[in-house]
């Protein structure tokens, strides 16, 4: 109890000093240093207080370039209005709906939050179309109300800021698919069907030719032992592109498809129209499902010269106007999209580039037929399946063997550059020819 009381004792004390020394400090006539104190009151509080002001107009200035660049990019987003409106601009300009997209978007990121209570935001936004390029800039000035640094007079800060973004506008295609029906895609479509069908065929025959004068076909057993061959692969697969080109587009019309095969008959092989240009993705896969192998009267029929590529080629470039720019629905790139495993064999006896059998040529594809294509601003982009080895089979051993090496690449020099694929059965020609699709479509600048 003592040491409390001591202690209460020095506590009054230690008051009464401070008391006596606050009085003597405010009487004292020998400095000026209460009047001091209270004139630089008034600027260290500003001075603080600008700190404070400042932090919160540089947090402002922050979330508005965020904004700015959330509607910079989003005006410009795929699947964006703006975007679509560009689509259908058959010239260059101002593209008013993605402006007004970008204004929305800009304003939309802080409804609901009250930082910008009481700032005065301006917003400016121009969206162009130049070319296939559409640019977005979204500019910004804002008033922000201080605090404490009114009191040194300064009752606002004035912040601004921009950002910009482009994106480049997906392109009108129309696409010519070339689907190789002759008989060499009557081959089993994998290792496994190859091997059935040699297993069930007297003379080990790994192809399903469709000849018409008998009626236990090697094509009627592949139907039975449910054999895929090649071009039923190529069928369904092509089909199935027809899906990914309506999932992929913009506007409606964005890309538009024909589908060729060599003919129905090897009678009257030639190019053959089984869908014309349309953009109504429904209507070319039912098309399409009419595909099927090359009919033939008999075995080596016409010496079996039903794959003429370089007539192909020539007839199917001529159904084919002056490519554009891609850039309108008026100026379409033109992409000839060619399925097959490489092997020509058609009468050619001059300028055949491999050994005649008499006026019969087999051959890897003769570039110099697709070079003309190339030159008019034709992409070729190709899909080379490749042509399986039948090891079993003697005509293959001694004519096609020696240069099937050289298929692939005589096929990559036919196409356009980045615009070839080569697929195993065993890959998925499905996959592989949406894959080339989508590299096509997402390359709008690759030239022929």
């Amino acid at each position: 109890m003592a040491v409390v009381g001591d202690c209460a004792k020095d506590d009054l004390g230690v008051r009464l000093m401070m008391w006596t020394l606050w009085r003597r400090f405010c009487s004292s006539k020998e400095g000026n240093f209460g009047i001091m104190t209270a004139l630089l009151l008034v600027p260290l509080v500003g001075t603080a207080g600008m700190a404070v002001d400042v932090s919160n107009a540089v947090s402002i200035r922050s979330e508005l370039y965020a904004n700015a660049d959330a509607a910079a990019a989003g005006s410009l987003a795929e699947k964006s209005p703006g975007m679509a409106a560009a689509m259908t601009m058959s010239s260059d300009g101002s593209v008013d709906l993605a402006a007004a997209d970008a204004n929305k978007l800009f304003f939309s990121q802080t409804q609901n939050d009250g930082s910008l209570n009481g700032v005065n935001v301006s917003v400016n936004i121009g969206v162009t179309k130049t070319a296939n390029v559409v640019k977005s800039n979204v500019a910004f000035t804002a008033v922000v109300p201080t605090t404490f640094m009114r009191i040194l007079g300064q009752n606002t800060i004035s912040i601004s800021g921009s950002a910009v973004a482009q994106n480049q506008l997906a392109t009108y295609v129309d696409f010519y698919m070339l689907l190789d029906n002759t008989p060499s895609m009557g081959v089993g479509a994998t290792p496994t069907d190859v091997s059935l069908m040699e297993k069930n065929t007297s003379d080990t025959c790994a192809f399903a030719c469709h000849q018409l004068d008998i009626t236990n076909s090697y094509y009627a057993l592949a139907k039975k032992l449910n054999v895929t061959m090649r071009i039923d692969v190529v069928r369904e697969a092509t089909k199935t592109l027809t899906t990914t080109a309506s999932n992929s587009r913009t506007t409606s019309d964005q890309y538009r498809m024909a589908v060729y095969t060599f003919g129905a008959a090897a009678e009257t092989a030639k190019l053959t129209t089984i869908s014309t240009l349309s953009s109504d993705m429904a209507q070319v896969a039912q098309y399409t499902s009419a595909v099927d192998l090359m009919t033939t009267p008999k075995q080596n029929y016409n010496n079996d010269e039903q794959t003429s590529f370089d007539t192909t080629l020539t007839q199917l470039g001529t159904n084919i106007d002056t490519p554009g720019t891609g850039t309108n629905s008026a100026s379409r790139q033109k992409v000839i999209f060619f399925v097959t495993d490489g092997l020509g064999d058609s009468k050619k006896p001059t300028g055949c580039t491999q050994p005649l059998t008499g006026d019969r040529c087999q051959e890897p594809i003769d570039i110099t037929f697709c070079q003309p294509l190339k030159n008019r601003g034709i992409k070729i982009a190709i899909l080379y399946t490749t042509y399986l080895p039948l090891p079993n089979n003697a005509w293959y051993n001694t004519w096609i063997k020696p240069f099937q090496s050289q298929i692939a690449t005589k096929m990559q020099a036919c196409a356009s550059p980045g615009l070839y694929f080569e697929v195993s059965p065993t890959q998925g020609i499905s996959d592989a020819m949406n894959a080339l699709f989508l590299r096509i479509i997402q390359s709008p600048l690759l030239t022929g």
